[in-house]
């Protein structure tokens, strides 16, 4: 498949009760034309369907509803027939609504998706094996080369960006450049933590977050600061610097990240 081939994402909607098929659109559609003909046969001959196909359809819905879709009227001036109950009629719109929303939501997942290249990449993605807790995805917003090392930015959106130094040659080999698809690994113990957002130190990256949860252990322990955007980074601290900066949920954090500690890699 060429990069510029469209992806087409579809799917059916079907609602389900007690873990048995309920309503799908083919049942819907059946529903729809019992309630304009008044016949199962008329109905079933409509749409294509047996009326043994039908009439099981009818039976397999009236038994998994919790009142009656239908009605059956025998005889009388109108000849009987078959209609649909108010709350079969409440049933059938129910779902066409619930249809249309899921044609928006199936909409919505193709439009973000332009290339099959995109999901292969994001599937490699997650499912890379790393020892670093901490990943990331974002783009090289930033490149500037020197004599032995370059400088590089990536964005992760949401107003976060991670500066790494790596080698020219790591820049060749990984084929870096500006507007490429990078992941970020840190290692959990890379990460400094302060509670301080004003604290004067070397490290060029600073994360600012919001301590999400404390996992104590005998002589390191591990903080989960969460930043903007829902992400999570990691850090591993010992025991006594948990005590003595005090962190507790929900207190401000920042994370001090050296730039020669950032690890960039890609999936091709």
């Amino acid at each position: 498949m060429s990069a510029t081939s469209a992806i087409e994402i579809s799917g059916q909607l079907w609602v389900n009760r007690e873990g048995c098929g309920y309503l799908g659109v083919g049942r819907i559609e059946l529903l729809e034309r019992i309630d304009e003909y008044g016949s199962i046969t008329q109905a079933a001959k409509h749409i294509g369907m047996s009326y043994k196909t039908a009439w099981d359809a009818v039976v397999a819905m009236n038994n998994l509803a919790d009142r009656p879709l239908m009605v059956r009227a025998t005889g009388g001036k109108g000849g009987g027939g078959t209609y649909l109950t108010d709350y079969g009629k409440q049933v059938v719109v129910g779902y066409r609504l619930m249809e249309a929303e899921h044609r928006r939501f199936l909409a919505r997942m193709e439009e973000s998706m332009q290339n099959f290249d995109q999901i292969n990449n994001l599937l490699k993605a997650i499912s890379m094996k790393t020892s670093a807790r901490n990943q990331f995805r974002g783009q090289v917003s930033y490149l500037e080369k020197g004599a032995v090392n370059s400088e590089v930015k990536v964005d992760l959106g949401e107003g976060l960006e991670i500066f790494a130094i790596v080698t020219n040659e790591a820049v060749v080999e990984l084929g870096l450049a500006l507007g490429k698809e990078t992941i970020v690994l840190i290692k959990s113990s890379f990460v400094l933590l302060s509670p301080d957002n004003n604290l004067r130190i070397s490290a060029r990256n600073r994360l600012y977050g919001i301590v999400h949860e404390i996992t104590p252990g005998a002589v390191n322990s591990e903080v989960k600061l969460e930043l903007p955007g829902g992400r999570m980074l990691t850090a591993i601290i010992t025991k006594e610097a948990l005590h003595e900066l005090g962190f507790t949920p929900g207190q401000h954090a920042c994370a001090l990240i050296k730039a020669s500690h950032v690890i960039l890699a890609v999936n091709d």
